[in-house]
């Protein structure tokens, strides 16, 4: 299908007002192709806080009313993964099309239930993994497809040593792994690895701090990821990513986070973590393009991109458990 920018902006209801949510909304209240009908949180107070920014925005705490009052035509499901299919299982029955921040459910099984209401033709889900849109990787992508011969890709995805503390029982594998996988997965063209190998590393209150893992291809294309806790105070406030892509005859790197600004005062700063810029002005990064995707996907202009349908975002989970099953062996 073509990518043309769509003419009527998409009436779009966001679901959940944490950090993601909060940016969410904010990137569609400035972007051209959207208009953002309507917040839904657990809490009210959560409404009313985004409120002071967005004043005109209307704000529910019954998913239900907000489904049928707020005229919403598609929705950003932003809430916390334990509601994920239940709250996209009540929008796509009413008909709505719906972006799903990853990941689909903390359980396989409960994720595989969503089967029989998704659609392809046209696409009613499109899952939000913002490293598809971010602008390095999507020049990196145009090169690996270009230059072919993938030999080895290495992913590295490092965040604050506070984390271990802060979130208790929160695993790297699940929570940031996830997206240097689903960042392979579109290298690869969904090709399914035939080996897998993974191992954790426990902090001393037990928590898993790292977790390594490997795949291998029938062509015999490696890949090895590193993800983890550990980075100290003094670095930048959501550690570093870094992806680089080996060929027959070529490579490249990639450093995707923090982005290339940097302050100092009594000490370094890092003010761009993210290439995620949710300015009401004109948003841009990642995120915005993400968005702006989602509304050609609505409009029925565009495909759902590689990465971010249903069944990839099922591929992914698979490699998951299985990457964690392997972990837990050894």
């Amino acid at each position: 299908m073509s990518s043309s920018r769509s003419v009527t902006p998409v009436k779009v209801g966001v679901i959940g007002l944490g950090r993601f949510g909060r940016l969410h909304s904010l990137t569609l209240s400035g972007l051209a192709e959207a208009e953002l009908a309507g917040v839904v949180a657990r809490r009210a107070e959560s409404v009313v806080a985004l409120q002071r920014e967005l004043p005109h925005v209307p704000g529910w705490t019954n998913l239900d009313r907000a489904v049928e009052e707020s005229g919403a035509e598609a929705w950003v499901v932003a809430c916390s993964t334990s509601n994920h299919v239940s709250v996209v299982q009540t929008l796509l029955r009413a008909g709505k099309k719906v972006l799903l921040e990853k990941p689909i459910s903390e359980s396989l099984a409960e994720a595989e239930t969503l089967a029989p209401l998704v659609t392809d033709d046209p696409p009613n889900l499109m899952l939000g993994h913002i490293i598809l849109f971010n602008s390095e990787f999507r020049a990196l992508r145009e090169e690996a497809a270009r230059r072919g011969g993938l030999q080895y890709i290495d992913c590295v995805r490092h965040r604050p040593a506070s984390i271990v503390k802060d979130f208790p029982g929160e695993n790297p594998l699940q929570a940031t792994m996830v997206h240097d996988l689903y960042a392979v997965q579109a290298l690869m063209n969904r090709e399914e690895p035939v080996r897998f190998s993974a191992q954790f590393h426990r902090a001393e209150v037990g928590s898993v701090d790292l977790a390594l893992a490997q795949m291998q291809w029938a062509g015999g294309t490696l890949a090895s990821f590193a993800s983890s806790y550990m980075t100290p105070s003094g670095m930048a406030p959501r550690g570093f990513d870094r992806t680089e892509v080996f060929g027959r005859g070529w490579a490249a790197r990639i450093n995707t986070n923090p982005r290339p600004v940097e302050v100092w005062d009594e000490q370094a700063r890092w003010p761009m973590p993210l290439e995620i810029r949710a300015d009401l002005a004109g948003p841009s990064g990642m995120m915005a393009e993400e968005l702006r995707c989602f509304c050609r996907v609505v409009r029925g202009v565009e495909n759902v991109p590689v990465g971010a349908t249903y069944s990839d975002a099922m591929q992914v989970q698979r490699w998951l458990d299985r990457l964690e099953a392997e972990a837990l062996r050894v």
